[in-house]
């Protein structure tokens, strides 16, 4: 299941729903982000971060969505999935995306959902504004995103093919 919506998400809900699809998994993981008051902040020093508006477009981010899914699918015994990621204004502490795996193995079940995060942190088409005491300003792609998602990619000639 994928969801791409400014709705909050229950994340007791989304278990149970993955527990009913997967009946027979041996593991399932899950990782919700929030929206952090300080980004790239190593001190105080920096404004806190007042709200975070997320931007996509409708259809094509989805599209994006599905073949993460299907790329780890295709690499781990995935027996359930479900992806939801917010856009529109989302205040610090807010939840932002849910990833939650089921599969036979833990290794599978872990291994999948770092995959679809590391994918969703770098291949996804979000758009993402910051705004602070000082201003708003949009926010680049990270250094530490990129190499995480390098780690899943074995053809070194073409850096969207995970395998």
């Amino acid at each position: 299941m994928i969801l791409v919506q400014t709705q909050d998400f229950d994340i007791a809900e989304q278990y149970c729903g993955l527990r009913e699809e997967a009946a027979n998994a041996g593991a399932i993981v899950t990782f919700t982000g929030l929206v952090r008051e300080f980004y790239e902040s190593t001190t105080t020093l920096e404004p806190r971060v007042e709200s975070l508006f997320l931007e996509h477009y409708p259809g094509m981010t989805e599209k994006a969505l599905v073949d993460i899914e299907t790329q780890a699918r295709a690499r781990w015994d995935v027996q359930a999935c479900r992806v939801i990621h917010r856009v529109g204004e989302l205040r610090g502490g807010d939840q932002i995306v849910y990833v939650g795996v089921a599969s036979t193995h833990r290794g599978d079940a872990f291994a999948a959902a770092e995959f679809i995060m590391d994918y969703l942190k770098t291949r996804a088409p979000f758009w993402k504004r910051q705004s602070t005491s000082a201003g708003a300003q949009w926010i680049e792609s990270r250094a530490a995103d990129e190499a995480a998602r390098e780690r899943w990619v074995t053809d070194k000639t073409d850096p969207d093919v995970p395998h």
